[in-house]
């Protein structure tokens, strides 16, 4: 992988006709393989330039979904790049920890099926 990500980062990725936004939440190794969970946003941007302007007030943005746990595989399915990297706060990070209390499923679908996006 190109990119050193992170928890807090906030992600870009395409659509066909525009951009999403993604937030990593935390980074698990689990039996050996990477388990990334994500939050996604409902917004949908036109262009680069009009996430990052929506990223400058990041606490606007709805959570469309709070929390997916992903495989390596379905992460790397969606190419995406790091737009800004901020701390989470215990809001953030609750649905990851309800996950990891009720030791969730991890999917192997892209967050781009996950979300009903093509």
């Amino acid at each position: 992988m190109s990119q050193n990500f992170q928890a807090g980062d906030f992600l870009i990725f395409q659509i066909e006709s525009g951009y999403g936004l993604l937030r990593i939440l935390g980074i698990d190794e689990i039996e050996g393989e990477t388990v990334w969970h994500l939050a996604a946003f409902n917004e949908l941007f036109m262009d680069v330039e009009m996430a990052d302007a929506a990223l400058a007030n990041p606490e606007n943005l709805t959570v469309s979904l709070p929390h997916a746990a992903l495989t390596n595989r379905a992460f790397l399915s969606t190419q995406t790049a790091r737009m800004k990297n901020e701390p989470l706060t215990g809001e953030d990070l609750q649905p990851l920890e309800n996950w990891r209390a009720a030791a969730g499923e991890i999917s192997d679908r892209s967050i781009r099926l996950l979300l009903g996006l093509r």
